[in-house]
């Protein structure tokens, strides 16, 4: 933007063109002579004539830095310059003194601008602007209306802040606040003070004339600084007071919450294991396990994998040998140093700890044996596929048992705990009903994670593919077997355990009295073959569409109808159709709270839960 303006003095007239902030401008001007004036001579001046541009002023001086040189078309024309802060219109402004050699600025009253105005004869004079005469003292913009002019210096401006320095050597302020003085008289001023021992520096412009406020201004700061350190911490101390206020209110309501739906309602306090596991892990996790090992007793072996055997073993509690609680140990041999550390990793998580997850004691590298060993709590009820060998369950326990599963899966898949904590989701790969124990309360477990894989976003594409295709093949998806698996989505390894899930519930329902006729135990394509491999799965599986049987039985009993139609969602064919684990857990809530219709008279006679087969 430009604006034009005009200055004149006696019978003078300027002209001149204004922009820009802070400019400084260099002109010559048609100077007349008034009647009491010399005569001036009637020489063309050459005067440095350019267009608004940045001051450059350094102590008592302002240079133009001009390289424009023009000659006054006017023998009466002298050299002229024009300093100012703002846009502005000047008019009548009188220019009183222009015969001198040296172009001297000084200030004209044009509220609320400071304009500043001067003018010179001789060749190029107004290339520098002085501040005021060299050889007079400074004066005071107040002294006079049109005294000479004074820069107003640059501070920092930070009032009081807190310090470390002791006042000796040198001491550096961390203001980042720097202002122009409000008045050209005031300088630079820096502050240290201690008080109640607080060290604080203060910097400011001050005025040399007026005495320095004292100590006894300075005690008037502190509530502003008291204010600044204090309201900071009470409002954290009240944010975390409050969370933990509401933190106790609903755990208490979560646990005083009736378990209407047959699911028990998750909370933030981990859940530990009942009867005697409680009290093991609980004595087991007070030592310390990196200086010595548990004083543990091998009993019977009672179960037995690829990998390793799991025995149930003696943790000794006392000096006495009757003083024990039962564990369960599971004893990797050297060679298998791999498999035992890659559960021992998923264990390690603390926030893989649920109620439906076995509960993990320590790991130990027995040197002097050549075995690795795993301690985890003992559950005396044995595996899933055990269980329902020996078990026929009703109505009531296929829901604490399918539902628990449920559970167990959507936790290891899940990205937050029930507290909303983050954490790495993991699946299990291997999901089976040998991989699931039964508790004393009828509610599962999930155990044996020596194929588990933590779905970390960092690993790539490759390092998934690496890690091979894994499991049982009887439980093995259609993909898995495939060998066809989206790597470059990691819900498809969630979907795989979902339908690994949906055959071990299949096991579970066909083995409860609410269906009418409940025949013996037998695996998910039990009918095919005792020892099933990936090839003959595939034609099953994969090119026949072959599934578990779903009996029309089945449908006789309302709650066993919705539970066969979630276990067939979850065995979908295509992984993008099956639901999830959480869904399976809500579906489970609405399942149990089916209405169910009366049963005949020779099937309440089966529905004793528990009862041997034998």
């Amino acid at each position: 933007m430009e604006r034009f303006g005009a200055i004149g003095f006696g019978s003078v007239l300027l002209v001149y063109l204004m922009s820009g902030e802070f400019p400084l401008q260099s002109r010559y001007y048609d100077a007349t002579r008034r009647a009491d004036a010399a005569m001036i001579t009637k020489t063309h001046s050459v005067c440095k004539s350019c267009g608004p541009q940045p001051a450059n002023c350094k102590s008592y001086q302002c240079l133009a830095n001009c390289s424009v040189s023009e000659v006054c078309p006017s023998p009466d024309d002298v050299c002229a310059a024009v300093w100012y802060d703002a846009l502005q219109l000047l008019k009548g402004v009188m220019m009183d003194n222009y015969n001198s050699s040296d172009c001297v600025l000084t200030i004209r009253n044009t509220d609320p601008h400071n304009l500043r105005l001067c003018a010179c004869t001789g060749r190029e004079c107004n290339e520098r602007m002085l501040l005021n005469e060299v050889d007079d003292k400074i004066m005071s913009a107040s002294d006079t209306a049109s005294g000479p002019f004074k820069l107003s210096q640059l501070c920092k401006f930070c009032d009081i802040e807190l310090t470390e320095c002791n006042a000796t050597g040198v001491c550096n302020s961390s203001c980042t606040v720097s202002s122009i003085c409000e008045k050209p008289n005031e300088v630079c001023v820096s502050a240290w003070r201690r008080n109640n021992g607080r060290a604080t520096i203060e910097t400011v412009c001050h005025n040399p004339a007026v005495p320095f406020r004292g100590p006894g201004d300075f005690r008037k700061d502190p509530p502003l600084v008291l204010l600044i350190t204090v309201v900071p911490a009470l409002i954290a101390v009240v944010v975390l007071l409050s969370t933990f206020y509401c933190y106790r209110v609903f755990r208490q309501q979560s646990l005083k919450a009736p378990k209407t739906k047959g699911i028990d309602i998750e909370t933030c306090a981990i859940m530990s294991d009942d009867d005697r596991s409680d009290s093991s892990s609980a004595n087991a996790n007070s030592l310390n396990h990196n200086t010595e090992l548990l004083p543990i007793q091998l009993d019977i072996i009672v179960g037995k994998g690829r990998f390793a055997e799991v025995y149930r073993a003696k943790l000794k509690q006392g000096t006495t040998d009757e003083s024990f609680q039962m564990v369960a140990v599971k004893i990797f041999p050297y060679e298998e140093y791999a498999s035992w550390k890659t559960e021992w990793e998923i264990f390690s998580d603390a926030e893989l700890r649920h109620e439906n997850v076995l509960q993990f004691l320590t790991a130990e590298d027995r040197k002097a044996e050549r075995r690795y060993w795993l301690i985890t709590a003992y559950h005396e009820r044995g595996n899933l596929q055990e269980f329902l060998t020996q078990h026929v369950i009703g109505w009531d326990e296929l829901c604490r048992l399918g539902g628990s599963l449920a559970r167990g899966v959507a936790h290891l898949h899940a990205d937050r705990t029930p507290c909303g904590r983050a954490k790495v989701p993991i699946v299990h790969r291997d999901l089976k009903s040998v991989n699931v124990l039964v508790k004393s309360d009828l509610s599962c477990c999930l155990c044996d994670f020596g194929l588990s894989l933590r779905l970390d976003n960092s690993m790539s594409p490759e390092e998934l593919a690496n890690s091979g295709q894994v499991g049982t093949a009887r439980y093995m998806a259609p993909e898995v077997l495939e060998s066809r698996m989206d790597l470059e989505n990691i819900e498809s390894f969630k979907q795989a355990d979902v339908y690994s899930m949906s055959l071990v519930l299949w096991e579970i329902t066909s083995r409860c009295s609410a269906i009418g006729d409940v025949r013996e135990y037998e695996p998910p394509f039990g009918k095919l073959k005792d020892h099933l491999c990936v090839e003959s799965m595939k034609d099953d599986v994969i090119r026949d569409r072959l599934r578990p049987e779903i009996p029309t039985s089945w449908t006789n009993h309302m709650g066993i109808q919705l539970l066969s139609s979630t276990i067939e969602e979850c065995w979908d064919h295509d992984p993008e159709a099956r639901l999830t684990a959480q869904c399976v857990v809500e579906r489970f809530g609405e399942i149990s709270s089916a209405v169910i219709p009366p049963v005949s008279s020779d099937t309440k006679s089966t529905q004793d839960s528990g009862n041997d087969e034998k």
